[in-house]
């Protein structure tokens, strides 16, 4: 299994919602998968699993009750191309940020932070 070494952060507007949004996406232990954590409401978190995805309408949206993230599509493929299996991600809006338009930035950022195996 594998994680972040350290915590990254991005910043900026989402493709679809126009919100402005921070994430922080931080190690986690084996075994924890990736958990999108809402900053601004603790108990708000869901899984980045195929049974929470709610819209795939000009984005992959996730959900858990009413807490819904959407476009995350792109930076899960950057965690996916690394390997990463646990993470969390913690977020202070609803949509994760475009960046350029491609996963690149995130995929350039996690893999500079470092990629620690963990045993599980």
């Amino acid at each position: 299994q594998k994680t972040l070494e350290k915590t990254v952060y991005f910043e900026g507007v989402g493709l679809h919602t126009g919100v402005f949004s921070k994430i922080s996406i931080n190690p986690a232990e084996p075994s924890t998968g990736i958990i999108f954590r809402d900053i601004n409401n603790p108990t708000n978190k869901v899984e980045a699993h195929i049974d929470n995805v709610s819209s795939t309408l000009r984005g992959t949206t996730i959900s858990s009750g009413d807490f819904k993230i959407y476009t995350v599509e792109h930076l899960l493929s950057a965690l996916y191309a690394l390997g990463i299996d646990n993470a969390y991600i913690d977020i202070d809006n609803i949509e994760i940020p475009i960046l350029d338009g491609s996963s690149i930035g995130y995929y350039e950022s996690i893999k500079s932070s470092g990629i620690k195996i963990m045993a599980g």
